[in-house]
């Protein structure tokens, strides 16, 4: 059986584990593996681990215990190692990587934004703005355009639409970026043009908001903003 890692912290840190239980069904004990200066909260990891919800909300509720306490490396879901010796030897030889992002993420959560755009407002926007979409649009429309005109008006107006979406991502970044200590973007997907986490100090937690809030009545109704945290800031790990 291996062993299943949630966080890792400083060894000094409280460590409250009463009342939490591990994944697995039956639930598998929290226990603490240390190692040089650090230490690791761990439990035994059952055969079939899933992400179910069940487990990823025991996976959460030791981050939040944790964070209550003192700043963590909080390790996203279904991390195992061999033993508990391997995870000590991890914490002694990857000790300064480690205590290096404890202190990186120290007084700090995360919140992810994701920014999507209603695609008819776009399309409208972009045939206003853009005469030569405008102008293929109508001959499409009118019969008087060649048989390439679909396929010219398609690629014009992709190429558009990612310059467009692009700028309005790099403006929104731009605005929330003096409010975090860093930022990671990730690939959106659907009708988002924007999918970004932010490390925020609790110090910077209020201009932070306020500021995302002001970004996006600025932008619009035709704009979907979706924040989310504060979190753990698995993605600054």
């Amino acid at each position: 059986m291996g062993v299943y890692i949630y966080s890792i912290t400083e060894k000094q840190h409280p460590l409250r584990l009463d009342g939490l239980s591990g994944v697995g069904e039956p639930s598998a004990a929290l226990r603490t593996v240390s190692g040089g200066l650090l230490a690791a909260v761990v439990s035994d990891a059952p055969d079939d681990l899933r992400p179910k919800r069940r487990d990823l909300s025991a996976h959460q509720e030791v981050q939040d215990r944790l964070m209550a306490d003192g700043t963590v490396l909080p390790l996203r879901f279904g991390l195992m190692a061999e033993n508990d010796e391997a995870v000590r030897i991890a914490l002694e030889e990857r000790a300064d990587e480690f205590t290096d992002r404890l202190k990186a993420l120290e007084g700090c959560v995360e919140y992810n934004l994701k920014v999507g755009q209603e695609e008819d407002a776009l399309l409208r926007e972009i045939l206003e703005e853009s005469s030569e979409a405008r102008e293929l649009n109508d001959g499409i429309r009118n019969g008087t355009a060649g048989p390439e005109a679909p396929v010219a008006l398609g690629e014009l107006v992709a190429r558009e639409v990612q310059a467009r979406q692009d700028a309005l991502a790099a403006g929104v970044i731009e605005a929330l970026r003096p409010f975090a200590r860093e930022h990671d973007s990730s690939q959106p997907s659907g009708t988002d043009f924007l999918n970004v986490s932010f490390l925020v100090a609790h110090d910077q937690d209020e201009g932070f908001l306020t500021t995302e809030l002001s970004v996006a009545n600025q932008m619009g109704d035709e704009f979907q903003f979706r924040l989310n945290g504060p979190l753990p800031p698995y993605s600054f790990v």
